[in-house]
């Protein structure tokens, strides 16, 4: 299912691809800017939760209703009143901006409760840029910035919500160790590991808002240079064949990927055990930490931080690790952002069966979604994926499209930079208009 939308607007701090800015940009504060779209203020260290009274077409003139009939006499005793229109909650609608029922209805004019989790989420994953520590001379090159209980209030968000309650650390199982991003110094924490993303649980009065518990999970996209080879990596393999379960052999994903999600060092501490069984470990403890409550599992993450969260929700999915000790199965979402295709025709079908909702959010000008499986894919002729399945290199993208296409806004100069077109900040411009 593909949608585009269209003449939304976009800013961009002056320090991040310049050649984007107009004369007149808007100049709301960066922090300020990331949760403008929310109603969330971060001042004096208090945060207020949203509350949206209307759904309205961006391209339109909006008229608050809820503004009629308040406060006014009824000078016309013929005249009927219009009533209040009742104040949209968060924990009323969570199962439908969470993909119940594909998200019919709610992109073009997108739903101002899907924008501001949008948002949200993709905070989530550029978080996971923001903590991850790149400094050679620093012993803990490769690794997070801070500490998980300080996570979030490192990164100057106090009272988010969310506490981490648990790191993921990926290694890949190639000899070529100097790829890793490391430290110099001979005392540097792991010469085969690097952090790649965190689990989150929302708390109580979070809880309250969002109407359940919610499960987050976050993972980085490419910096490594040995994750840049998992992305050129771009031959299909039968999961099966990684230890993922599957029914069917023929359900395949992207090799490098797999690896990168699958592979561990039993030398290191902190790869002793795959990201994958790190991940199914701790979602398994929360699930049923909180058996007794309204729970969901949802993914997020950029580039190659949303083929993992795609395999990772497939893999939650088939294991039955998001299935209560009751039955109940919870819901899993996986919001991406410039992601890349990851699997087959196969790997699609079954990941739609088994009931994970996908949302994929990207920019039509970025080229990183149109790979791998740029000859066979989803868009040719029925007859050329038949075709192509017999090949290693015959993808198909899942779940329903987002297409944002920033040439629309009146916001950006024209510019010929690749990066600027797959950046998740400016993604994330987009979707908050």
């Amino acid at each position: 299912m593909a949608l585009s939308v269209s003449n939304i607007s976009l800013t961009f701090k002056k320090d991040q691809h310049s050649a984007f800015f107009s004369q007149n940009p808007i100049t709301t504060p960066d922090l300020n800017r990331k949760w403008a779209s929310l109603g969330i203020s971060r001042s004096n260290n208090t945060t207020r939760m949203p509350t949206i009274s209307r759904v309205t077409s961006r391209n339109e003139s909006t008229l608050d209703m809820s503004e009629l009939g308040r406060g006014r006499r009824n000078e016309n005793k013929d005249e009927v009143p219009i009533p209040e229109i009742p104040e949209r909650r968060l924990a009323d609608s969570w199962k439908e901006i969470h993909g119940q029922d594909d998200w019919v209805g709610m992109l073009d004019p997108m739903d101002p409760l899907l924008r501001s989790e949008l948002v949200r989420y993709g905070e989530m994953a550029q978080a996971c840029y923001d903590a991850f520590n790149s400094d050679p001379y620093s012993k803990y090159c490769g690794s997070c910035k801070t500490e998980p209980i300080n996570f979030f209030q490192y990164l100057g968000w106090t009272q988010y919500g969310y506490e981490v309650t648990r790191y993921l650390h990926a290694s890949y199982n190639i000899n070529l160790p100097f790829l890793f991003k490391k430290s110099l110094r001979p005392d540097g924490w792991t010469p085969s590991a690097n952090w790649m993303g965190y689990v989150a649980v929302s708390n109580d009065e979070t809880s309250a808002y969002l109407g359940r518990r919610d499960i987050t999970i976050a993972w980085r996209g490419t910096v490594t240079k040995l994750e840049w080879i998992a992305d050129v990596t771009d031959f299909l393999r039968s999961i099966a064949l990684h230890k993922i379960p599957s029914p069917d052999p023929r359900v395949k994903a992207e090799s490098g990927f797999i690896h990168v999600y699958t592979d561990k060092d039993i030398n290191c501490k902190f790869c002793k055990y795959s990201a994958r069984e790190q991940i199914l470990a701790e979602i398994k403890r929360l699930i049923k930490k909180y058996e007794d409550e309204d729970l969901s599992i949802t993914i997020t993450g950029h580039s190659l931080g949303s083929a993992l969260a795609i395999i990772n929700a497939y893999d939650i999915a088939e294991t039955g690790a998001d299935v209560m000790d009751n039955g109940r199965a919870v819901p899993i979402c996986v919001y991406s952002f410039s992601g890349p295709r990851v699997g087959n025709a196969r790997f699609k079908e079954r990941l739609e069966g088994l009931g994970v909702k996908v949302l994929r959010v990207f920019d039509v000008h970025d080229r990183v979604p149109s790979v791998p499986g740029v000859f066979f894919n989803e868009q040719v002729p029925a007859v050329l994926q038949k075709i192509g399945e017999v090949s290693p290199w015959c993808y198909s993208h899942v779940g329903v499209e987002l297409a944002l296409d920033h040439k629309n806004s009146p916001f950006l100069k024209e510019t010929s930079d690749l990066a600027c077109f797959h950046n998740l900040e400016a993604l994330l411009h987009l979707v908050d208009g």
